[in-house]
């Protein structure tokens, strides 16, 4: 498939609502609830109630405005610092945290945190304490060697990045060099966690079909260890999802430190 007929999120963009429609929805129709939402949310309740990952700040650079991913880790960190590439993402999110009209509802992805955490009263703790937790959502320019130019950042004690980087990367190389720009906003002795979708080309959201760079584990496991990580956890999942919306073949999650 050629790429450059694509749409290439950080200079286009896409549609927010429709993308959390699509992907992240209690619709009946919604297939891929057990790769974006499930896989996700559990993976990352295991890697958290370990004990190993947590801090004062947090700094989440993932592509959309899902926020689903952060209801675990808001337990184990003061403070939630997200990035975001468009201001159409940041106005989701913001009508979210302020409980506004039209706001994305997510209670559906309590019934994870059910499973998860066994505890059913503590799924609207969780959501009030996810709100409380994100301090600032930024603008953020991937082009940038310093995302946040001109602000200076503190460094995280985590970062996360969901599906950020094949979005924003046209090949190998660019796919590094972003990664590099991420992880500069880690302490040294920070986690990051990546979760990523292997062997995408395209992504649809409504009529917008939007490039991604293909890669498999084989290459990011390379990436993270020439850049000096040690992995410490990797669970890859198949895709579930019957669907010609997106043709990823599995969802990829890891944890690293810098060894």
């Amino acid at each position: 498939m050629d790429s450059s007929a694509n749409k290439f999120y950080p200079v286009h963009g896409f549609d927010s609502r429709e993308h959390l429609e699509t992907y992240f929805s209690n619709k009946p129709d919604m297939v891929f609830r057990d790769d974006s939402l499930k896989f996700p949310m559990e993976s990352l309740h295991r890697a958290f109630s370990e004990g190993h990952i947590k801090g004062d700040l947090l700094i989440d650079i993932s592509y959309g405005s899902f926020i689903h991913h952060l209801y675990t880790a808001s337990g184990y960190f003061n403070q939630i610092l997200v990035l975001k590439c468009s201001e159409q993402c940041i106005m989701e999110l913001n009508r979210w945290i302020n409980t506004r009209t039209g706001a994305f509802d997510w209670s559906h992805t309590m019934e994870y945190i059910k499973c998860t955490e066994g505890n059913s009263d503590q799924c609207q703790d969780n959501h009030m304490t996810l709100k409380t937790a994100i301090t600032k959502i930024m603008k953020c320019d991937t082009d940038n060697e310093n995302l946040t130019d001109p602000e200076v950042l503190p460094p995280a004690d985590c970062v996360i990045s969901a599906s950020m980087l094949e979005f924003i990367s046209k090949d190998q190389d660019d796919f590094i060099n972003n990664f590099r720009k991420f992880v500069k906003l880690l302490k040294p002795e920070g986690t990051l966690i990546l979760i990523g979708s292997l062997n995408t080309t395209y992504m649809m959201v409504g009529q917008d079909r939007v490039h991604a760079f293909t890669y498999d584990e084989k290459f990011v496991r390379k990436v993270l260890t020439d850049e000096g990580f040690v992995i410490d956890h990797c669970a890859v999942q198949k895709k579930t999802a019957v669907s010609d919306l997106t043709d990823y073949e599995a969802i990829i999650f890891i944890t690293a430190h810098r060894e």
